[in-house]
């Protein structure tokens, strides 16, 4: 068992984020699902808890009611080797959602997730301290994120618009 596990509110939609998220991410499932019963508080027979894998990430929701809801505070990071990866995800979670700056976009449900491509970390994490803050600066001027544009920067060529 997984020692710490990710445990999001949703209102009344846990079941559908669930669906939606593993449809989107391979070796993704559900893999449980609890219904409230005579106690509640919710109505017998909905759902109260969906645990379901990420990637083999184990992640439980609860329809918790509409008390609490999400923030830029607490986000997923995707981590993506290539540039059709970048776009095929961005598209995929912003879906119905909301796009942000720098790799940061939020799903229909409020969830915020961030959608980075491995190289950019790479560059921003260089000891030349010029290439990674102009890989930064890049980074700041993006929506989806855009490895050929890092890579220029990194490289200290302007990219293309």
């Amino acid at each position: 068992m997984q020692k710490i596990t990710p445990f999001l509110w949703f209102d009344k939609n846990a079941e559908e984020a669930a669906e939606f998220y593993t449809s989107i991410f391979p070796n993704s499932k559900i893999t449980n699902i609890v219904r409230y019963g005579d106690a509640g508080p919710g109505p017998k027979g909905t759902v109260m808890v969906v645990e379901f894998e990420l990637e083999g990430q184990r992640v439980i929701a609860l329809n918790g009611g509409p008390q609490f809801k999400f923030t830029e505070a607490v986000s997923f990071v995707v981590n993506c080797e290539t540039q059709d990866e970048v776009d095929r995800r961005w598209e995929q979670l912003s879906a119905g959602g909301e796009k942000g700056q720098c790799g940061w976009l939020k799903d229909k449900f409020g969830l915020s997730w961030q959608v980075v491509p491995t190289i950019i970390l790479q560059f921003l994490q260089d000891k030349d301290p010029e290439k990674s803050q102009r890989v930064m600066r890049a980074v700041m001027q993006m929506d989806k994120l855009d490895i050929q544009r890092a890579r220029e920067a990194y490289a200290g060529r302007s990219a293309p618009s």
